[in-house]
């Protein structure tokens, strides 16, 4: 399967909104204050507003529902939504929650964005299909997501 690089996405986010303990693990909404994206057709910014709907479930996988809206440069709306998962050794999982710089070899993060836009100019986001690698710093993940070819 080939793959190109369709964008770099940062996003930095506020304080977790905990839930709690609910039937399927423990629930939080993370909230997302801004960030930026780039890459070789189109970059931008993250407009507050969004979050990622966590699901850390009793297996110790962090499933992940990411929902932002995207400006381009130009002044195009795109919808990202975006589920993932993110796991790996407790003590490792313990220094990204402490955020510490943990090493992305060391756990799992990966996720399947989509995308949605009314902007013809960037229509060929409507029509393909996308996978991502993430790394978490103290201040949000990182997004390195390439367009499935």
């Amino acid at each position: 399967m080939d793959t190109r690089l369709l964008m770099t996405l940062q996003v930095s986010v506020g304080e977790p909104q905990r839930i709690g303990a609910v039937p399927l693990g423990t629930r939080a909404v993370v909230p997302v204050t801004h960030g930026h994206f780039e890459g070789p057709r189109l970059r931008g910014t993250v407009l507050p507003g969004g979050g990622d709907w966590t699901l850390l479930r009793r297996d110790g996988v962090l499933e992940l529902d990411l929902r932002l809206t995207l400006r381009t440069e130009d002044g195009a709306l795109v919808q990202l939504s975006s589920f993932g998962l993110r796991h790996g050794p407790p003590e490792v999982l313990a220094a990204l929650a402490r955020g510490e710089p943990v090493d992305p070899s060391a756990y799992y993060f990966r996720t399947t964005p989509r995308f949605e836009t009314a902007d013809a100019r960037y229509g060929f986001l409507n029509r393909l299909l996308a996978v991502s690698s993430a790394t978490r710093a103290a201040d949000g993940p990182t997004y390195t997501i390439h367009e499935v070819l």
